[in-house]
């Protein structure tokens, strides 16, 4: 293979990296070129989103560094649909003096992002967890006007770093035991081979690292510090973006590497392996997450522990199993994210306009912007789980498909404690939602201001919340996609 044809394969990432470089060129000038910046980042995904649609349905580069199908295309657009969507909230963020290197940095994270979700072998997998890590403590503590953000990005660094270091570790072990470091070799040296201690500890090394970025309880403790000091857009992919390519490497990690040694989680019939591990995750994830949640007042806190409980959700499709756990575990994740870059799109609005995002910041937002309380209520009816939204056919699959798994409906005592989480969960969504149509405006002289939203962000904010409308009515568009690109 000549580099014209590895340059026509890898020609999605190198859209991404030509646009990086541009957009961080156009940032030093002295100009204002906040506006100019925001265009070219925003187009230069749309290129790669089309750079992609290109590739041939199947190919295989260096041992499964690259590798290209239509599962791994499928969700590159999607890492660039979210990437798009944090550009156009970064671009109404007034905070950043230096824009064009924080969409830079947002390109080169969602770069690695991709090259998480392109890869099958371990060595290429850390690459793209440190290259995207990084990015992210970076944008975490950008504003450097908000002492919150410096305190995110150092919280976020510290824990990140050590999750890195027993990531690194786990792959070490697994590679020393196993002699390869492609994901189908490692399965394969497992098949019909008793796990020994040392491999054990590799696996659960291995998952503590990827607990951390998909902040699963007990790993979760990043979290809300980061959600609520980071700035918006920061909190919104990392959030969004990071948690979709994370399950879907780790998917692939348990499900195809470490296949043989899932043991089982059944309430029935306990065996070691890695499922019984990601069910204890699960399990303290729903737990923790919805009932720390009630006592929140700070909406982006509020959502930074729903979303150490919506981990434990979507790691119920992992411990399932199999296709139809693995398509579950996607689907949901997937429209978690777009709900999610939503949902904090109405709160940095809501943010601009009267300095804070408090749950009282929020009253009377019927009153001051219709559409944006609108889109609110789309977010969290979704997020809880009710119907006719995406969010409620996600949840619907993911229980259903875990019911399914195994003899004698092993993982019902997993399942029955997912619904008692999303019994909890609608008392604190319904809470913001109190606060947006039921009460009043406590600040009555001089009475607040309409909320004024230009085009892009009326049209970002609309489609959002129809899409999130038309997956929950019409979820086969994007199930279907999804099961057929699964092997």
């Amino acid at each position: 293979m000549n580099y014209l044809d590895l340059l026509r394969l890898a020609a999605p990432e190198a859209v991404i990296v030509v646009t990086a470089l541009m957009v961080l060129a156009l940032g030093l000038a002295k100009e204002r070129t906040s506006g100019v910046c925001s265009a070219v980042a925003a187009a230069g995904l749309l290129f790669a989103s089309a750079a992609v649609l290109m590739l041939p349905p199947q190919a295989t580069l260096f041992h499964g560094m690259l590798v290209i199908t239509p599962l791994t295309s499928l969700f590159k657009i999607i890492c660039l649909a979210l990437a798009f969507f944090t550009v156009i909230l970064a671009r109404g963020n007034g905070t950043f003096r230096h824009h064009g290197e924080y969409l830079a940095l947002l390109l080169l994270a969602t770069l690695g992002l991709m090259l998480l979700v392109g890869s099958e072998e371990l060595l290429m997998i850390f690459i793209g967890l440190e290259l995207t890590g990084l990015c992210l403590y970076v944008m975490a503590g950008f504003d450097k006007t908000d002492v919150r953000s410096a305190e995110a990005g150092l919280k976020y660094f510290l824990f990140g770093s050590t999750a890195s270091a027993f990531t690194l570790f786990g792959l070490s072990l697994v590679y020393g035991m196993c002699g390869t470091t492609g994901l189908v070799a490692i399965g394969g040296k497992l098949e019909g081979v008793s796990v020994q201690p040392l491999l054990l500890a590799g696996i659960v090394m291995t998952l503590i690292g990827f607990a951390f970025k998909i902040a699963a309880a007990p790993f979760h403790l990043w979290a809300p510090d980061a959600y609520q000091g980071a700035p918006i857009p920061s909190a919104a992919f990392i959030a969004s973006g990071s948690k979709v390519a994370s399950f879907v490497v780790l998917g692939k990690i348990v499900l195809v590497a470490f296949g043989p040694a899932q043991g089982s989680a059944a309430w029935h019939a306990m065996i070691a392996g890695w499922a019984p591990v990601l069910a204890a995750l699960a399990a303290l994830s729903i737990l923790l997450g919805n009932l720390v949640a009630l006592a929140q007042s700070n909406v982006r806190r509020l959502l930074a522990y729903s979303a150490v409980a919506h981990a434990g959700y979507t790691l119920l499709g992992l411990v399932a199993g199999g296709r139809e756990g693995y398509g579950a575990t996607l689907f949901y994740t997937t429209i978690y994210a777009f709900t999610l870059v939503g949902a904090f799109g109405v709160v940095a609005l809501v943010r601009r306009e009267t300095g804070g995002d408090d749950l009282v910041h929020f009253y009377a937002l019927r009153t001051r912007s219709p559409l944006l309380a609108a889109c609110m209520a789309i977010f969290m009816l979704s997020l809880a789980g009710l119907p006719p939204l995406a969010g409620f056919f996600g949840k619907f699959y993911l229980f259903a498909a875990a019911m399914r798994a195994g003899d004698n409906h092993g993982l019902l005592w997993l399942v029955a404690l997912a619904l008692f989480g999303s019994l909890i969960s609608f008392y604190y969504y319904l809470i913001v939602l109190k606060a947006v149509f039921l009460d009043e405006d406590p600040v009555k002289s001089p009475p607040r201001l309409p909320i004024k939203l230009d085009f892009i962000q009326e049209i970002s904010l609309t489609g959002l919340a129809t899409l999130i409308l038309l997956l929950g009515v019409l979820p086969g568009a994007l199930l279907v996609r999804i099961a057929a690109s699964l092997p």
